[in-house]
């Protein structure tokens, strides 16, 4: 097991509860706008993400080399001080056998989504845990009424939503969003658009989706659409449809392809669930 310690200054650094923390003050750059257009829909509830590996490997052309725990969690704490939304000197990083978990104390439900999106994009991460606690004080600390009709407003200003198609429900800050739309990206807008709101602490994502097809031509429509986005990969990949479910397996190479995957099979009309059991292959 490997602890994670980042030099962000000479001499700054310590370990704190079986943690490497940065003590240093994080600095900000113009990179910010350039981050942005790096996040996609990934996860609205939960805090853990399980994957299973074999091999983890860094791809550099043909040649793959596996990565320590000790590299792989140099790699993740650079990525975290890499990103200008997040403030890296509060997040400790512990890897064991692949599996990274993130620790420490964020500001703000968008902070901590962040932080885990940046984890999944290094390469040999095999499993993400998550137990970072938001911590909303000062101006940001907003009663559960204040959010709720916040998150109202936002829903109703958003474009991909009916009216009063999502329910919402808040409680400490959470934020669970129910009711029943046509399309997956429907019910993402839904919570890309409250993830941001001051005050929340998180999002459960318990909206469903109204079945349209039947099970051939969902099967049908997410092979032809993978095949389509990833050549390469597509035939590593495989699709089973019972009813509205979806299940893929197979193997896929990075965070991205299986994020592909996913949104694909999510993109056929009637799909309700999607169980991901790819196998990642560095």
């Amino acid at each position: 097991m490997a602890f994670g310690l980042l030099e962000l200054s000479p001499g700054i650094n310590r370990i704190s509860g079986g943690i490497a923390l940065q003590t240093s003050a994080y600095g900000r750059t113009a990179r910010q706008s350039a981050h942005a257009a790096r996040y996609a829909p990934w996860r609205t509830d939960g805090t853990r993400f399980a994957a299973q590996a074999r091999s983890p490997m860094d791809v550099d052309g043909d040649l793959r080399v596996k990565k320590s725990d000790t590299q792989l969690q140099q790699d993740v704490l650079a990525e975290l001080k890499w990103e200008p939304s997040i403030n890296a000197a509060e997040i400790g990083v512990e890897v064991k056998d692949g599996i990274v978990t993130l620790a420490g104390h964020v500001n703000t439900y968008a902070e901590k989504w962040n932080a885990e999106r940046a984890t999944q994009r290094v390469a040999g991460v095999k499993a993400l845990a998550v137990e970072m606690d938001v911590k909303i004080e000062g101006i940001n600390n907003r009663t559960d009424a204040d959010i709720a009709r916040s998150v109202e407003n936002v829903l109703q200003w958003t474009t991909y939503l009916t009216k009063d198609a999502i329910k919402v429900k808040v409680e400490k800050g959470w934020v669970t969003l129910t009711g029943e739309v046509e399309w997956q990206y429907q019910r993402q807008a839904a919570a890309e658009s409250i993830r941001y709101l001051m005050g929340v602490s998180g999002v459960s994502d318990q909206i469903t989706i109204k079945t349209k097809a039947t099970a051939p031509a969902v099967k049908s429509d997410i092979e032809a659409a993978l095949k389509r986005r990833a050549q390469k990969e597509a035939h590593e990949i495989s699709v089973s449809v019972h009813g509205t479910d979806v299940t893929l397996t197979g193997t896929v190479h990075s965070w991205s392809e299986r994020e592909l995957a996913r949104n694909t099979a999510w993109g056929s009309p009637g799909v309700r669930s999607v169980v991901d059991n790819t196998t990642m292959s560095y």
